[in-house]
């Protein structure tokens, strides 16, 4: 398995996080310098077909500069298709091969909750998605072929656009720094970092993403959190109020009586986490969650005959400690576990393969039992079944 010195060139991740993460780039040649490529060009295209996943195909000089088609797609649109200036995208491609899912683990030195997905392109020579800039941290991993990664300033949302409906892409590129990347390659971007890859050739490229909630969406969706615990009868009030000269006026005094009823709410810790918890943990594909119902007998068998559990490739599993008690968020839930499970829920949240002999000790727990068909019945985890 690849360690992190290996994957960050050399570097702990201390030194990483430090120097680079969130600060600026960094080229790592050879980070992974055995990868080997799960899925060729015609095998990204057969997953472009599904209607489950999503794809993108972007052309250079489409019917209009940098026209985007969405898939699903039928095999006639990758005949239809010109000999070069163009990139298929497929997202999450993690969450349907375990072989690019794997690539995760080498990953952990950073929150688990932090990861989105593996996304990956194919690109014909000279393909690109255009200049641009994400607002989430990305690893650029090269897989086949040559990409030439163009660098340049650093951007925000009031870099001007070329005029689009879907596609963000910059109209003054300032490029700073220019690298070609090889098989095994890996180049770390910072948010806001105006990058633009050329296919020199036939190329495929994974993207390591990572989840980075707006202010706005951390916003939104937190204060409807607050509002669903709260109760009707909590009201604005102004007991001691003086008379008032001008009626239509509102006072300093209000607006502090208002935003004492805000701090109060906000700075509820542990409601904070809670949600955070359960919002960082939302799955991309919900859909993906089968829930079933299993019984003390089905979990017992499987164990006691040797299967284990896997981890659903959809699922977000993440948790926090305190002094009283666990809090286990589950794919966008949450559950209150005795901190005697502690072990149990590190190693549901940390693995995507819970052995048989791992889990023993646990079938004689009745809450940690508990647990394991909770999850199980949610659809969390699954089943090993057998390879034949």
């Amino acid at each position: 398995m690849t360690t992190p010195n290996q994957l960050l060139g050399g570097l702990t991740p201390a030194d990483f996080l430090r120097d680079y993460w969130q600060q600026q780039p960094l080229l790592i040649r050879q980070a992974l310098p055995d990868i080997d490529n799960p899925l060729s060009a015609d095998e990204l295209a057969g997953l472009a077909l599904e209607e489950d996943i999503e794809s993108r195909i972007i052309l250079e000089h489409g019917t209009r500069p940098w026209e985007l088609r969405r898939g699903p797609f039928v095999e006639t649109d990758f005949q239809q298709l010109p000999a070069r200036d163009w990139t298929l995208l497929i997202q999450a491609v993690d969450q349907f091969i375990p072989e690019v899912r794997d690539l995760l683990q080498a990953f952990r030195f950073l929150p688990s909750w932090r990861l989105d997905d593996i996304m990956i392109s194919y690109a014909a020579p000279g393909g690109s998605v255009g200049p641009h800039y994400d607002n989430y941290d990305v690893f650029l991993l090269q897989v086949q072929g040559h990409r030439r990664w163009k660098i340049g300033q650093h951007c925000t949302s009031e870099s001007p656009l070329l005029p689009h409906d879907d596609l963000r892409i910059l109209r003054d590129f300032e490029q700073q720094e220019e690298h070609l990347l090889a098989p095994g390659d890996m180049l770390y971007l910072p948010p806001g970092v105006a990058h633009h890859g050329i296919a020199e050739d036939d190329c495929i490229t994974w993207s390591i993403g990572f989840r980075a909630p707006s202010y706005q969406d951390i916003l939104l969706h937190f204060t409807d959190y607050l509002a669903q615990q709260l109760r009707d009868d909590q009201r604005y009030s102004d007991p001691g109020i003086i008379p008032s000269e001008q009626p239509a006026a509102i006072d300093d005094a209000s607006l502090e009586r208002l935003q004492q009823i805000l701090l109060e709410q906000v700075q509820d810790k542990e409601a904070l986490a809670t949600w955070f918890g359960r919002f960082m943990t939302e799955p991309r594909y919900p859909e993906m969650l089968n829930a079933d119902d299993y019984a003390d007998g089905d979990l017992l068998a499987a164990i006691n005959a040797g299967y284990g559990l896997e981890r659903n490739p959809t699922a977000r599993l993440a948790y926090r400690l305190n002094a009283a008690e666990i809090k286990l968020f589950a794919s966008g839930e949450h559950c209150l576990l005795p901190v005697s499970l502690l072990r149990l829920v590190q190693l549901v949240c940390n693995e995507d393969y819970l052995s048989a002999e791992a889990l023993q000790p646990w079938l004689d727990d009745d809450e940690g039992k508990h647990l394991l068909l909770q999850l199980l019945s949610k659809g969390d985890l699954l089943l090993e079944e057998d390879d034949d």
